[in-house]
């Protein structure tokens, strides 16, 4: 039997009913740096160099007075005995990932023992946290534009559709701004796809570093074209916030021949402020507000009311 227990690739503790080492295989031997002559006929908890995990002791302690099994959840208990993979005397290393099985069972004299078996989880505790990684990489991908690495327009539309609900429900203020690169079919033609690749790249990254709070997201709305959605400002603070972003890419200076009279990359605003009360009017709205924007002239933002009222301010 002991040479069956010393071929196991696991570790196998036999406790009696005091939680007295009755058994300490090779493996146990081996991966705890104690020997088995040291550890019999102690408590388990002496038997170690090292602290036993309260909750293995205690899952210990309810199987021997209850007689029923336990299983230690890898998830919540991953390291309760101090086992090492490889042994160094400075144990600076991680402790083994372990799955850990208590059994109540019988002697040969009949008295009540406990089984205590172990195994070494790290491979597949590894290999779940590559997965969870994968899939959060792959999580990340679903909602970001791969040109720009800002929220894309499946991210922008679900956000969109739970900011206006909240905004509805909490009576406060929500700003739509919409933003379009001028003349950017021309940019195209004259300078290529790559270049205009790296344009919308850097359009993308100058409005981005103006958002400062966490609530607010930039997203590309599709092309050229971008979405910003800002709760909680009032109307002359978001117009503010409109400047600031027209200014950031003219600043940029990407130099665009046939961009008249800039000749520099620029952009066009539209921007809504209000509680909304439909879902698509503050979109709407901004969208209108960019329009006009293009038609008087472009390089500029024009604010349009949430009321029907055709009044707007413009820069």
């Amino acid at each position: 039997m002991e040479d069956i227990s010393n071929a196991l690739n696991l570790g196998l503790i036999v406790v009696d009913a005091e939680g007295k080492v009755l058994l300490w295989n090779n493996w146990i031997a081996k991966y705890s740096n104690i020997k088995e002559a040291n550890a019999l006929n102690r408590p388990l908890e002496q038997a170690f160099s090292e602290p036993v995990s309260s909750a293995f002791l205690a899952a210990l302690k309810n199987t021997l007075e209850y007689r029923l099994p336990v299983v230690l959840s890898t998830a919540l208990h991953r390291t309760p005995l101090p086992l090492y993979s490889v042994f160094e005397t400075t144990r600076q290393q991680a402790r083994m990932y372990q799955s850990i099985t208590i059994t109540p069972i019988r002697s040969q004299l009949n008295e009540p023992c406990c089984l205590i078996q172990i195994t070494d989880s790290s491979t597949s505790i590894k290999r779940e946290k590559i997965l969870r990684s994968h899939s959060e990489l792959l999580k990340k991908e679903a909602i970001t534009d791969s040109l720009t690495d800002i929220c894309n327009r499946r991210f922008f539309d679900a956000h969109y559709e739970i900011a206006v609900a909240d905004a509805k429900r909490q009576k406060h203020l929500l700003s739509v701004f919409m933003i379009d690169i001028d003349f950017f079919k021309p940019y195209n033609d004259y300078y290529g796809h790559i270049a205009g690749d790296h344009a919308i790249k850097q359009v993308a990254d100058a409005l981005k570093a103006q958002l400062s709070r966490a609530t607010d997201i930039v997203a590309r709305y599709g092309g050229e074209e971008f979405v910003l959605v800002m709760p909680h400002l009032p109307q002359q603070v978001a117009e503010q916030i409109a400047e600031k972003l027209r200014r950031a890419v003219f600043n940029l200076a990407i130099p665009h021949i046939n961009s008249s009279p800039f000749h520099r990359v620029t952009i066009s605003i539209g921007l809504c402020t209000g509680i909304p009360e439909r879902d698509d009017n503050l979109l709407n709205k901004a969208d209108a507000a960019l329009y006009q924007a293009k038609q008087k002239g472009r390089n500029r933002y024009i604010s349009l009311p949430l009321c029907e009222s055709e009044e707007y301010l413009e820069q």
